[in-house]
């Protein structure tokens, strides 16, 4: 088993050197990526309809993950005695953020499908920081040609909403844009629960387009296991998480907290136990709405960074044992 190497080179502490995520190397030309994961910042929170600050989200996170990164070779847990995070199982590198074009939505989201293309071109893994969930539609869009893909989306809301007032790509809109794609092949919704951005019509669009919804209340009562058999198998899967899934009494940091939410285990036990199931057939993920401003504690940002980071570590290693 490899050893957590802390006695050579720097020390690297977690306020010392560039803020990237996780402390990975840095590609601003992406048209030499060459990593397993290449971590996006999509910082667009035009799509909010009550608080913004979500466009601040990606630098909360890349600064929170700096915490989990510093003079390691690995991250050993002992519940599990694997090393997750090894430099022979996954290779990480932030590619910096997409452009946002202030006001002109439908610019900055091709801008954000673009960059995640050019992920995708190089053979990576996107992992997208919003940014609001409008981001989504842009950054699933990018694979078209990459299906079936089923979504697990984890969220407070819906956001099936179709069109209010023209507005189309919204944070309330961006689930329902990806059921119109060919490559989307159904969506498992969870943790959707009290006064929601949705209608009882949003809801019988989103089971008619082979959705499959359940509260934070349905999860605690199906347990992990009891969801995973609801997810359909042999296909890839897509996670897209909204911070306001998890309850604001540990993630306060977000422009429409709903109480009654998830817990941190709550989530993180589905995401492993899916990877281990799909022998870590997830081709991307975002995590969305992280606005910093509203948490000064910065509780938020961390939770979202450790929360990726630990799904990054079940993703490759599961990948790992699929090919020995």
């Amino acid at each position: 088993m490899s050893n957590n190497a802390y006695e050579s080179g720097r020390l690297n502490l977690p306020f010392v050197g560039h803020c990237t995520f996780a402390k990975s190397p840095p590609c601003v030309d992406w048209d030499n990526i060459d990593a397993d994961v290449a971590v996006l910042g999509a910082p667009n929170d035009m799509g909010t309809q009550w608080r913004s600050g979500a466009r601040f989200g990606p630098r909360g996170i890349r600064e929170a993950s700096t915490l989990f990164s510093f003079g390691h070779a690995g991250a050993y847990d002992f519940e599990d005695d694997v090393m997750y995070l090894t430099r022979d199982e996954v290779r990480i590198t932030d590619v910096g953020d997409a452009d946002i074009v202030h006001t002109d939505m439908a610019k900055s989201n091709a801008n954000i499908e673009l960059a995640v293309r050019k992920i995708l071109e190089k053979g990576a893994m996107p992992l997208v920081l919003g940014g609001d969930h409008s981001i989504h539609a842009p950054v699933i869009k990018a694979f078209e040609g990459r299906g079936p893909i089923h979504i697990l989306h984890v969220d407070a809301h819906l956001d099936f909403v179709d069109e209010r007032h023209g507005v189309r790509f919204g944070h309330g809109n961006p689930l329902r844009r990806a059921s119109e794609m060919d490559h989307i092949v159904g969506m498992t919704q969870i943790g959707i629960r009290n006064v929601s951005s949705s209608n009882r019509d949003d809801y019988m669009a989103a089971r008619e387009a082979g959705s499959q919804i359940l509260s934070v209340r349905d999860v605690r009562r199906l347990g992990t296991e009891g969801v995973l058999a609801k997810i359909p198998q042999g296909v890839a899967y897509y996670i897209t998480i909204d911070i306001d899934g998890f309850d604001p009494s540990i993630a306060p940091g977000t422009g429409t907290p709903s109480h009654g939410g998830f817990l941190y285990y709550e989530v993180l036990e589905i995401i492993q136990a899916l990877a281990k199931r799909s022998w870590g057939n997830i081709v991307g993920m975002d995590l969305v709405e992280v606005a910093p401003a509203y948490d000064p504690t910065g509780t938020t940002s961390i939770l979202a960074a450790q929360l990726l980071m630990n799904s990054i570590g079940f993703i490759f290693h599961a990948r790992k044992a699929r090919d020995r």
